[in-house]
């Protein structure tokens, strides 16, 4: 299988399958595409002939078969390979951790939009500055927080389901902010940023990520492009 990624400093999206497809040992081959959004772009000049929607991540089978959504992508390889818990294992269980994905798919908007994922850069100092001036940022932290707390006292961690999932795959991204800006989390939610952190598939994303050093004006809001953090 090919998976398609774009820079690993920025895609929190193509994180996400990366993340486990390495942490459940499915192979696969890495196809990086340097982000480049205007027409006729070698990224999108790659991803034409792949994806119908131009975007990545795209996972595409040894005979051409092409999954381009993210959620859809972790369920087909939960299909693919029955015998890994890429799911949990209880119906109920699998249920909850479904819905966590599909509200971090859909939701958490201005965390997503105010604190776009940047591995490499210290972001304290402006995740200081948006929680004196974006109320709903505290909104989304504190769903965050409740989620994460119901989901480990249910299970007793280190992950949101007991062992990891994904469902803890799909939070790595956000995790990601939450540390690199510096937001504030409960000792629970703390505990499980630290353990996601510590994952290895986690850790060698993140070490891609700050080895990457390709800098992109339009992906840093927060920093001059190529300047230190």
């Amino acid at each position: 299988m090919k998976l398609y990624i774009g820079n690993k400093n920025y895609s929190s999206w193509s994180m996400r399958p990366w993340v486990l497809m390495k942490a459940f040992g499915i192979a696969f081959e890495e196809i990086k595409l340097r982000f480049d959004f205007t027409p006729g772009s070698a990224f999108y000049q790659a991803l034409k002939p792949v994806s119908p929607t131009h975007k990545v991540p795209v996972l595409v089978e040894d005979d051409g078969f092409v999954i381009w959504d993210t959620l859809a992508i972790a369920e087909y390889l939960a299909e693919q390979h029955p015998t890994l818990a890429i799911w949990p294992l209880d119906a109920r269980q699998r249920a909850r951790a479904r819905s966590l994905c599909a509200e971090m798919h859909s939701g958490f908007g201005q965390l997503r939009s105010l604190c776009p994922m940047n591995i490499d850069a210290d972001l304290k100092a402006v995740g200081q500055r948006l929680l004196s001036t974006e109320p709903k940022l505290h909104e989304d932290l504190k769903r965050l927080n409740d989620l994460w707390g119901e989901a480990l006292a249910a299970s007793g961690g280190p992950f949101l389901f007991g062992e990891f999932s994904n469902a803890d795959a799909y939070f790595a991204p956000v995790v990601m902010r939450v540390s690199r800006y510096g937001l504030p989390l409960n000792a629970a939610a703390t505990a499980y940023a630290q353990a996601v952190q510590a994952q290895p598939a986690v850790a060698a994303w993140v070490a891609d990520a700050v080895a990457e050093k390709d800098f992109l004006d339009f992906e840093e809001p927060y920093r001059q492009s190529g300047s230190p953090a």
